[in-house]
């Protein structure tokens, strides 16, 4: 199942402190990488750019291996709280930094390096690798070992080419609606006046071959608001209700990101 998110830069609103915001992307970040999301789409819903900001620095930073953010990541105000900022863990981080244990067809992210006057790349092993593709100084890059241990030489290939989860890209967009029109697959609005999710209802969406892109709203507008009468538009699309009978007045965008991302997984894997 390919699936994408579309969540608001109104989606820190409700939390104070830069410190509580952190921990929350933290948690989105999360339920993204156990669920394994493709690609956050931050869509514009306020004029939130200092939230905007660190939505998208913190969560570009998480899907980072942490032996490249020092590379990558200067030491920025933005990431005043990376300590509390839980581990992704997931394949393309758990690296070993031992130059002798990388074996032929191995994949690592690096970041290309410029060193007297030639282009190297840094995975974050205790040797630079020559370069010598098309990609900018400074620009992380995914590549494939054709040879392993001495030889060490790579092929650079694009995630889709990658069979386990390599993590998910983080993508910024002007409006909801232009983002949902031009996504070719797919999409599932959440809401509470949606209707209540079934496996009859989204059947036909888990067999399809097709990326979904599951939308959140925001604390203060819901998607049906955000949208206006522009919703009636929108093809290929289903608005669901995936708390039935909540007991609590608003479902934080973290847990309901958690909560439907639980509910399509189990219909998947029901289903196969």
């Amino acid at each position: 199942m390919n699936i994408s998110i579309a969540i608001p830069n109104s989606s820190l609103s409700d939390d104070l402190t830069k410190l509580d915001k952190s921990r929350k992307i933290s948690d989105i970040a999360r339920a993204c990488a156990i669920f394994k999301v493709s690609t956050i789409y931050i869509y514009k819903d306020g004029n939130e750019k200092n939230d905007q900001e660190l939505l998208v620095t913190i969560l570009k930073y998480l899907d980072t291996p942490p032996f490249l953010r020092k590379t990558l990541f200067p030491r920025i105000n933005t990431l005043k709280y990376a300590g509390v900022l839980h581990p992704l863990k997931i394949p393309s981080h758990l690296m070993s930094s031992d130059h002798e244990k990388i074996k032929t067809n191995d994949i690592r992210d690096g970041v290309v390096i410029g060193n007297k006057g030639k282009r190297f790349v840094n995975f974050g092993i205790n040797q630079l690798i020559p370069y010598y593709g098309k990609v900018n100084i400074g620009k992380r890059i995914t590549a494939q070992f054709k040879k392993g241990y001495p030889e060490l030489i790579i092929k650079e290939i694009s995630r889709e080419e990658i069979s386990q989860y390599w993590g998910f890209t983080v993508k910024e967009r002007s409006d909801l609606f232009s983002l949902i029109s031009s996504w070719p697959g797919n999409t599932i609005l959440t809401s509470r006046k949606g209707k209540i999710i079934s496996q009859s209802l989204i059947k036909k969406y888990i067999d399809s071959k097709k990326p979904i892109l599951v939308v959140y709203g925001s604390t203060n507008k819901a998607i049906h608001e955000i949208l206006g009468s522009r919703i009636k538009q929108i093809q290929n699309s289903k608005t669901l209700n995936f708390f039935l009978d909540q007991g609590t007045e608003t479902v934080r965008l973290e847990e309901a990101i958690l909560g439907t991302l639980s509910i399509l997984n189990l219909y998947h894997l029901d289903h196969h």
